[in-house]
């Protein structure tokens, strides 16, 4: 089994008609994912990849079931794309796009919880879950392995480079989620944390975060609480930053001392996670993770 997606998943595509979406859709159709449909106003009745397109997210719904949808959908328009799949019944949606207005974020955020939906992103690269053969998003699926590391990352590119690794030496993955880069997401690390620990496939946690906001240290609290069970191991980026300049992504944003990379070293100390301190120690903490529950 896997979380949040897995081989019942029915996805659709929201913006299908778009170059980038195009080329994903068909990216994920090769990995195994079922795509049901497409969505793009004024484009129904066509079809892209052999994908039936509608003009509304109500009528893909009456036609092809789909349970999940991807919004490759422009940043000021998001808002408007995401209401209209929640109020059409979806219940888990994958928001690709980055620089959407925060308040446009925190109302979709707040109407996904009314409607006891889930929101990965934005600004992520998706989610892939290795066994199902599924994956919403562009993550490169040449990377993952089936296996029992559960990945939750703020960071893209840094997730293909440390499982890359992990899958080198063998050690393969429960399921890979792109939490987003923004400073306000859907499913923050601690959602994240709690639903690796209720997932039997998923032995091991691995969190790569970065300087900036405070989800590191709500989740190192989890963790030291006794909370979270599974062993935890963590890299973060941003130990070489410039106090003084904003690095990479909206949500390496630091305020006061929280969010700074002290901040998050001593909560994952206090908390008994190991740090990584460069993406290529990472292999050896989880294979330590492994040893010690045998």
């Amino acid at each position: 089994m896997s979380i949040i997606i897995d081989s019942k998943t029915r996805l659709l595509v929201q913006g299908i008609t778009g170059s980038a979406a195009r080329h994903h859709t068909k990216l994920m159709m090769e990995y195994g994912t079922k795509i049901v449909a497409g969505v793009r106003p004024g484009a129904g009745g066509t079809k892209v990849h052999g994908i039936d397109i509608f003009d509304t997210v109500k009528e893909a719904m009456h036609a092809q079931q789909p349970n999940a949808t991807i919004l490759f959908i422009p940043a000021k328009v998001m808002k408007y794309a995401a209401f209209e799949a929640l109020d059409a019944g979806l219940k888990t949606l994958v928001m690709v796009s980055e620089h959407i207005p925060l308040h446009d974020t925190m109302e979709i955020i707040s109407r996904a919880n009314q409607c006891h939906a889930r929101v990965i992103g934005p600004n992520t690269p998706g989610v892939i879950s290795p066994s199902e053969r599924c994956k919403v998003g562009f993550l490169p699926s040449a990377y993952y392995l089936p296996g029992h590391v559960g990945v939750a990352s703020r960071s893209g590119t840094l997730t293909y480079e440390i499982v890359s690794r992990l899958s080198k030496v063998g050690i393969g993955q429960s399921a890979c989620f792109g939490i987003g880069g923004d400073p306000i997401v859907g499913t923050p690390f601690p959602d994240m944390l709690r639903l690796f620990q209720s997932d039997p496939e998923t032995q091991v946690i691995l969190l790569i975060g970065e300087i900036g906001g405070s989800m590191e240290e709500e989740a190192a609290e989890l963790v030291r609480k006794g909370i979270i069970t599974k062993p935890v191991v963590a890299y973060i980026s941003g130990r070489t930053a410039p106090s003084d300049k904003k690095m990479g992504h909206a949500g390496a944003i630091i305020i006061g001392d929280r969010g700074t990379i002290a901040s998050k070293l001593d909560a994952f100390e206090r908390a008994g996670i190991p740090v990584a301190e460069i993406p290529n120690h990472v292999v050896g903490l989880v294979e330590d993770a492994f040893r010690k529950i045998k």
